[in-house]
């Protein structure tokens, strides 16, 4: 491993390929402390540094020999993407598995970076599939989606990638349609049980096809749709880092086992069924939760919502919490021109701050709120809306407080994932956003729609509202 520590005259930084590691420097002494995340694997090695000091009389060079003791090794993931993918399922991915600590690679199989998804999410790759060529990868996981999973299926790079991965016995999966539509054609699915989206289900091999939401058959993981991407991702976690990250990041997604039967509740109900097709607009900024942004615009997309996604930022371009660039549809000042039956706020919490300091998003939930249309939030960008004044007498799903002092809780409804109180809704973590998309499609549509999405998903649906 090559490390270089590069001086100032007050915190220089050893950078490695190893981790991150901090020293400080003076003309006469060297000390050294590694940071390091204890998620990751770790190994014991020493490092010959070179170590330059400056002060402001005396330029000292000198070799250290250190043991750096327990020191995480990094695991590479790639995930590539196609015209089509699956979008929910491929930014699931990435977000899950970068929490867990993964250098995450997402590629594009096509001749440019910027990939449009199944249901219209436009998504910026970080490197063309070319580049992984000859890179070796800890796990490879392919996203479904049509003809995103036909896209993988025909780019010859990946396909080499991915027969050197299985022959090499490192991790390889994939979900909803890629296990039949990509790997299928491949032979790599060969003596490995497997699942996949319903729809396709009937084209894996018989004797070795199980319906299951996660089935690991060796090396190969494979899952059903969108609606079993978390524990798609949690799976693949767990067989990276180890069962312990994986609880830790069930607890961070709200996938414990508080959660397992989450509820939604409305209280003073309205209805919000409307007579043409309806307009919602999400504003997003950099730092956003990249999962709640697509999951929203996913869902609303698939019950024939007519969905805007709005930078606040000065480019069409923003890069969300977990680092997922995302090419948005307009700027928020082309947005504002229209008006909107719905404004959602995503969550994540730098993007929330972001939001909040918009004074053209405030503006228009201002106007929102005094129409009487519908807006809410997830998770942290519920302060948003308690900030701007709106959250008054509202119930909600998540406690909301300003920095100046904490707020009277009393309105935040204990258990609850998804809260509806009139014309406002809130939920609570990424895996709760999938609920509220869906609470959202019931109170437009009715259940019939919400249920026929959610199978599209293959998620569970639990239609009925409780009411007080």
């Amino acid at each position: 491993m090559i490390a270089s520590l590069s001086p100032t005259l007050t915190e220089p930084r050893l950078i490695s390929s190893m981790g991150s590691v901090s020293a400080t420097v003076s003309p006469s002494l060297y000390s050294i402390s590694l940071i390091h995340s204890p998620a990751k694997q770790r190994k014991s090695r020493n490092l010959k540094l070179r170590a330059s000091s400056t002060s402001l009389s005396t330029e000292t060079t000198k070799d250290i020999i250190i043991d750096v003791g327990l020191v995480p090794i990094s695991k590479k993931v790639l995930v590539p993407i196609g015209y089509g993918t699956e979008e929910i399922e491929a930014v699931v991915l990435v977000n899950v598995l970068r929490r867990a600590g993964a250098e995450v690679t997402l590629a594009s199989v096509e001749q440019k970076l910027e990939v449009q998804g199944s249901s219209g999410t436009k998504l910026l790759a970080d490197v063309l599939i070319s580049k992984c060529a000859e890179q070796v990868f800890d796990l490879v996981a392919l996203p479904g989606g049509m003809p995103g999973a036909v896209r993988l299926r025909d780019c010859g790079v990946l396909e080499k990638i991915m027969k050197r991965q299985a022959e090499e016995n490192r991790l390889y999966g994939a979900i909803s349609m890629a296990p039949a539509i990509t790997l299928l054609p491949w032979g790599l699915l060969t003596r490995k049980k497997t699942t996949g989206h319903p729809a396709f289900f009937g084209k894996l091999p018989t004797f070795w096809a199980v319906k299951t939401n996660i089935q690991v058959s060796g090396e190969l993981t494979t899952s059903r749709g969108p609606g079993t991407s978390f524990q798609f991702a949690l799976s693949l976690a767990n067989q990276l880092f180890g069962e312990a990250t994986a609880k830790s990041l069930e607890e961070l997604l709200l996938l414990r086992d508080g959660y397992q039967n989450p509820k939604t509740e409305e209280f003073n109900s309205i209805d919000w069924s409307l007579n043409h097709t309806p307009r919602v607009l999400m504003p997003v900024a950099n730092g956003s939760e990249e999962v709640a942004v697509v999951i929203i615009a996913d869902v609303l997309r698939r019950a024939k919502v007519d969905v805007t996604v709005a930078s606040i930022e000065r480019s069409l371009r923003i890069t969300a919490s977990q680092g997922t660039k995302i090419v948005t549809d307009k700027l928020i000042g082309e947005a504002s021109e229209s008006s909107y039956d719905l404004i959602l706020l995503p969550g994540g919490r730098a993007g929330s701050e972001r939001l909040q300091k918009s004074k053209v998003l405030k503006k228009l939930l201002k106007e929102q709120q005094e129409s009487g249309r519908i807006y809410g939030a997830t998770n942290s960008s519920s302060t948003v809306l308690h900030k701007h004044g709106l959250l008054k007498e509202k119930r909600t799903a998540v406690y909301v407080s300003d920095t100046d002092g904490p707020a009277n809780d009393q309105m935040m409804i204990e258990g609850a994932e998804v809260v509806i109180d009139g014309n406002v809704i809130t939920s609570l973590g990424l895996a709760t956003v999938t609920n509220f998309s869906l609470a959202i499609v019931s109170k437009l549509f009715g259940h019939g729609r919400a249920r026929s999405v959610s199978e599209g998903l293959v998620h569970e649906y639990r239609g009925n509202m409780k009411a007080p």
